[in-house]
């Protein structure tokens, strides 16, 4: 018997500064309303959905960096997108700046959220992989400083099961590092969403430019193989203030296939059927991780060059 998930990947275009988040929640619920017309089970959002991409600019005013995190997930703004989603009965994943109290004191992640039928979180993850600069670097056209107004995410990669399946979660640079899937392919994983917000150009390296929408494919394709598990990647895309980001949101099987992609930079619903039991026939393999993977002797190899891998 088939495990079918009906997905909608929902890309998002520039959300300007002046956005205010009761705007932006609208056009979510619209992309929202057009998934459920179509039957789909779950919706995923990019990365920071509900404001601009704040760490392009240099802030130091605490105050004002803070009024782009979300205290509460629900909040009073969001919460409209959950009593949607529970009168809908469909799902969906969201990237948000989430501002929380741990350990006595207040800390700051680039989150994401999975949400039942029921309006309901099953599931946060919180960016590892954080890229860019932690310093104002003055020579940029725009800064990147996540580094700066995030903390490196403390809840693993870590898979849930939902909508019949395992589900896993990632954030825009992590889909860079082949650790992620794999992590999360250890577990099984049959569905990793991932939202992101990536510009077209790379101020330390802008020979890379031209080469930013194959980079981008590249690796969530490769993940995707490699780990027998559906990708879906979803952008936040268009001239953003004055900084072009990069489309291409895509439905990836496990294959490494894509499936469905968007074709626009702006507010746009791509939608697949995808079968959690084709995952089966690359786990069970050429990516059998039992019967193929051999970490000794990765071990052996490495430390001999003087490295140091991580315990098991």
């Amino acid at each position: 018997m088939t495990r079918i998930i009906k997905l909608g990947a929902a890309q998002l275009g520039p959300v300007q500064r002046s956005d205010s988040r009761e705007s932006v929640v609208r056009r979510l619920l619209e992309l929202l309303r057009e998934a459920a017309v179509m039957s789909c089970d779950v919706v995923v959002f990019p990365e920071l959905a509900l404001t601009t991409f704040f760490p392009r600019w240099y802030m130091e005013d605490q105050a004002e960096v803070d009024s782009f995190f979300e205290h509460a997930m629900p909040g009073p703004l969001t919460r409209p997108l959950f009593e949607e989603a529970r009168k809908l009965g469909i799902g969906f994943y969201l990237g948000y700046a989430e501002l929380t109290e741990e350990e006595g004191r207040a800390r700051r992640f680039n989150t994401s959220i999975l949400v039942d039928k029921t309006g309901t979180i099953v599931g946060k993850y919180r960016k590892i992989h954080l890229p860019g600069h932690a310093e104002h670097e003055p020579w940029r056209r725009f800064q990147h400083l996540e580094k700066r107004y995030f903390e490196v995410g403390n809840l693993n990669f870590n898979v849930t099961r939902a909508y019949g399946g395992i589900i896993g979660m990632a954030i825009c640079n992590d889909r860079r590092w082949p650790e992620t899937y794999r992590v999360m392919g250890l577990q099984g994983v049959e569905m990793i969403l991932l939202g992101y917000n990536t510009p077209v150009h790379n101020p330390p390296a802008p020979v890379h430019d031209n080469l930013s929408h194959f980079h981008n494919q590249l690796v969530m394709q490769a993940g995707a193989y490699q780990n027998g598990t559906w990708v879906i990647g979803v952008a936040k895309a268009g001239c953003e203030e004055g900084c072009d980001m990069i489309g291409n949101s895509s439905i990836i099987a496990p294959s490494g296939e894509i499936v469905g992609s968007c074709t626009t930079l702006g507010d746009e619903l791509v939608v697949a059927r995808c079968d959690l039991d084709l995952c089966n026939s690359y786990k069970n393999s050429v990516f059998n991780f039992a019967v193929h993977r051999q970490p000794e002797h990765y071990r052996m190899i490495v430390e001999r060059k003087g490295a140091i891998l991580p315990p098991e």
